[in-house]
């Protein structure tokens, strides 16, 4: 039997250490679900582990790709599972990792494959954007499919779009089209979210803020400028910068937009993982108990007859 071991919370929780110390527990590899990380131009801003923090784990997605190149997550879940497979060959136990509540679903329960609006009601959808702006497309999204606006990245256009798209095309939710069958993996998933008090975790969003500004954020934001209007910069820590770059606001406001926008992400990513019952939470840096109950549903399934 194998399993995938799944750790998901809000940013800046400290899913990337538990992981690393789960991997070097289970001596296996990480593979990242956080779709930022996956970009190499898109260093800072992205919180990504040092090979320092990574002590030797083979890390997977993690620059691997180019904010040059399209990627969605359908080819995430292919290559995902693809990467499961070969781990499988050596390893009983993989782990995964990252905050990206859509990634994590691909690979754990499937991505739905959902209809392909003509190209009259993307042209109409993208025109509502550029003629009125990101609020028309917050506003639309909330009267039609309040579930799907109350997890989705509101400062992320393609992804309003595209919702808006599908509604548009078929007169459905999109949140009720993602509620497909769960296909079937040759591994069982075994998920552990981070959490901590609200205020401590705002707390700590704001000192990683504070790190990645001294670390040379806005340095990273100014070179990666030219190319703003790319999906993988449509993102927390970036979108901010761009506006102060041109000249919407000053630095101050825009470090104090960084910092609001990223609690606000932070509350999106829980209220989509708190849908799993399945989850079971500890509090940051409890390795302890993540490998105790680790171990207590791999004890479990394993005393369990086979179908």
């Amino acid at each position: 039997m194998k399993y995938l071991v799944v750790v998901v919370g809000p940013t800046a929780v400290g899913k990337t250490a538990l992981a690393i110390a789960l991997a070097k527990h289970f001596r296996t590899e990480v593979l990242s679900a956080d779709s930022r990380q996956f970009y190499k131009e898109m260093e800072i801003g992205t919180a990504k582990p040092t090979p320092e923090e990574m002590d030797g784990v083979p890390h997977h997605f993690v620059d691997s790709l180019s904010v040059h190149e399209p990627y969605d997550v359908g080819q995430f879940e292919q290559e995902a599972l693809a990467c499961l497979e070969a781990l499988y060959q050596q390893h009983e136990v993989a782990i995964m990792a990252g905050g990206s509540g859509l990634f994590v679903d691909a690979v754990c329960r499937g991505f739905d494959e959902l209809p392909k609006p003509g190209p009259e009601v993307r042209e109409a959808v993208a025109a509502l954007y550029r003629e009125q702006g990101i609020e028309a497309l917050q506003e639309e999204l909330r009267a039609v499919d309040p579930e799907y606006y109350a997890q989705v990245d509101l400062q992320n256009p393609q992804r309003l779009m595209r919702a808006l798209e599908v509604c548009r095309f078929t007169g459905l939710k999109f949140s009720d089209l993602r509620k497909g069958r769960v296909k079937e993996r040759p591994f069982r998933v075994i998920k552990v979210g981070l959490n901590t008090e609200r205020e401590i975790l705002y707390q700590r969003i704001d000192h990683r803020m504070d790190l990645m500004i001294e670390a040379g954020l806005f340095e990273e934001a100014r070179r990666l400028a030219p190319y703003k209007d790319l999906n993988a910069l449509q993102t927390v820590g970036y979108r901010e910068i761009f506006g102060f770059l041109d000249g919407e606001y000053d630095r101050e406001e825009a470090v104090r937009l960084l910092k609001r926008n990223s609690r606000r992400y932070a509350k999106r990513q829980l209220t989509w993982f708190k849908r799993d019952e399945q989850t079971h939470w500890l509090s940051p840096g409890d390795i302890t108990g993540a490998i105790q109950h680790i171990e207590n549903r791999m004890g479990l399934e394993r005393s369990e007859p086979e179908d």
